[in-house]
Parts: C-alpha cells; structure tokens; sequence
C-alpha cells in the first residue's frame, strides 16, 4: 500500500482520495453509549478508527450525543458502507 502522504489528487477538482484518511460524525440517542458503539461498527466493516481521534458533544438538551471520529478507508465501497452500517442502527440518527 502506498503512503498515504504521497497520494495527491489526478485532476484540481477531483473529491475523494483512496486509500484515505476520513472524518465522520454520527449522531443520535444519548443514552445509546455512542462513543462506544460507533468506533465498534466501523471496525466491524474491518477498518481502523486512529487512537485518539474519537470526539463527543452532547446536545444543548442533553437528549443527543455526537461522535465524531477518523478512520481510514481504502475505497468508495468501504466508506459508503460506514455510512450505510451507521445509519442503519436504531439509534443513530444522521451520519455526516
């Protein structure tokens, strides 16, 4: 696998780079235990969420929690599977 320092994008306006590192952000239930159970399906999906990088906040009312993390993901299908598994548990909301 190539360093992933050394990859730079083919054309200026081209999006996403694979392999890559990438941010996500999953919110939902409070109570869920979210800041667990996110970095857990992902890894499920067999990708590496970085050490460290597992943020939380909850909302004003206290009813939601976001969990923002980086992972990294060797292609389209991969992240587009994180964000499918997330959204496809009970008490995640939105993925961003």
């Amino acid at each position: 696998m190539r360093n992933l320092d050394d990859i730079q994008p083919e054309s200026p306006n081209q999006g996403f780079q694979f392999p890559g590192v990438f941010e996500i952000t999953a919110v939902g239930n409070a109570a869920a235990d979210l800041a667990m159970r996110v970095p857990a399906l992902i890894n499920t999906l067999g990708l590496s969420v970085l050490d460290g990088s597992v943020r939380s906040r909850p909302s004003r009312e206290g009813n939601y929690l976001s969990v923002t993390l980086s992972f990294t993901c060797p292609n389209r299908e991969k992240y587009d599977a994180v964000h499918e598994t997330l959204r496809a548990d009970p008490d995640i909301r939105w993925t961003l």
